[in-house]
Formats: structure tokens, C-alpha cells, sequence
């Protein structure tokens, strides 16, 4: 094992840290934390833990929404032709059949926001 004398003769150079950059992203990460609960927005190793998971769960909600909208697109799909005297997927069978391409998001919208321009979109391929 190798013993460093602290002797003026044989003096060992102080290693050099650069303080400011690595405060600067401590900084950056605590304030991107700001809001959480506990130690979770000031603690240094809990707050990057839990910053780094948010950004897992990001990346796997992005995915997750167009799942979730799709299904509520279908659900609203449903609803307004069943008041038409069609199930969702009669509905989807005669579009289909009919030739008109219209994506389930404009074709919920349609069923919400103007059901009249919906049923119009029915009565065509009835």
C-alpha cells in the first residue's frame, strides 16, 4: 500500500472539482422537482430518483393516452349509434363497406359536438 507523505518535500497536487457545474445540476434537477411532496423536492438522491422515474412514466404515458383515447373514441362511437339503431361495430362494417374513410377521433367528435352531421354520415351508409 502506497502512504502519501504530507511532508513540504513531496507535496501532492489538490485534486480539481469543478463546484460549479456539478451545483449548477443539482440546481436544475431540484428545480425541476419543485412542487413534490417531502423530501422528494429537496432531498438530493431522492429528488433525482424520483424526477428520473417521472420520466419513465412519461415515456410509458405518451403510449398509454393514445390507448385511453382511442377507447373513449369508441365508447362515444357507440353510444351515439346506438341511438341510431346500430351496435359500434355494425356502424364501423358499413363504413368500411361504403368506402368512407373517417377516423374514429372525427367521427366521435362528429357524434358529440354535431349529431346532426353524424347522423347524415349513418343515414349514407344505411
Amino acid at each position: 500500500m502506497l502512504w502519501r507523505c504530507h511532508s513540504k518535500r513531496n507535496k501532492i497536487m489538490p485534486r480539481s472539482v469543478n463546484h460549479v457545474a456539478s451545483r449548477a445540476k443539482r440546481k436544475k434537477i431540484l428545480g425541476l422537482t419543485r412542487g413534490y411532496f417531502g423530501a422528494r423536492k429537496n432531498v438530493w438522491t431522492v429528488a433525482k430518483n424520483t424526477w428520473e422515474k417521472g420520466l419513465t412514466y412519461a415515456y410509458r404515458d405518451r403510449r398509454t393516452k393514445k390507448r385511453n383515447f382511442r377507447a373513449l373514441w369508441i365508447q362515444r362511437i357507440n353510444a351515439a349509434a346506438r341511438m341510431e339503431g346500430l351496435s359500434y361495430s355494425q356502424l364501423m362494417g358499413l363504413l368500411h363497406k361504403a368506402g368512407i374513410e373517417i377516423n374514429r377521433k372525427v367521427l366521435a367528435d362528429l357524434a358529440v359536438n354535431y349529431p346532426e352531421a353524424f347522423k347524415a354520415v349513418v343515414a349514407k351508409v344505411k
